[in-house]
């Protein structure tokens, strides 16, 4: 092969690999307002969880509820956990964020301030705090069936 059909080849070759790069869509970046360093991945008990801004997010899972022993400790965003607030704990989600949750065992949904990690337990898909677990009738139960949808950040310096 000559030189200069060479260089072509590798000319054409390196010009479909640009193509193919600006057609890839890039990772949307995290919300206004997400508090700096909770879009870090993280390990927690040798699962390795990628926060990601996901406008699209919506999950059917199990939800519990979190309380006492972690009242006053600091959360993710550094907000001080108050168990008597509606508040959340996701894996992914940015923060702080707001989401949907519907109770889909007895059709009571609430919009929900998420500024915490969490739940670390298999099969959960997000960590209520007593007061949103109250209101949203499984308190008694400790774990219901529901639907979170993602309805965007929240205000960073306004908890709810």
């Amino acid at each position: 092969m000559s030189a200069m059909k060479r260089h072509s080849t590798i000319a054409a070759a390196l010009l479909a690999c640009i193509s193919l790069a600006a057609c890839a869509s890039a990772p949307e970046p995290p919300p206004a307002g997400t508090v700096s360093g909770t879009m870090r991945p993280y390990t927690i008990k040798g699962v390795r969880y990628t926060p990601r801004h996901d406008p699209d997010y919506q999950e059917t899972g199990l939800a519990s509820w979190y309380g006492g022993q972690h009242q006053g400790r600091p959360t993710a965003t550094g907000e001080r956990f108050d168990m008597n607030a509606i508040s959340a704990a996701h894996k992914t989600l940015p923060l702080p964020s707001v989401v949907e949750v519907k109770n889909l065992e007895n059709g009571r949904k609430i919009k929900v301030r998420v500024n915490d990690r969490g739940p670390f337990v298999d099969g959960r898909i997000i960590d209520l705090s007593k007061a949103a677990a109250k209101e949203l009738g499984i308190l008694e139960k400790g774990l219901a069936k529901v639907r979170v949808r993602y309805l965007g950040p929240a205000d960073r310096h306004a908890a709810r």
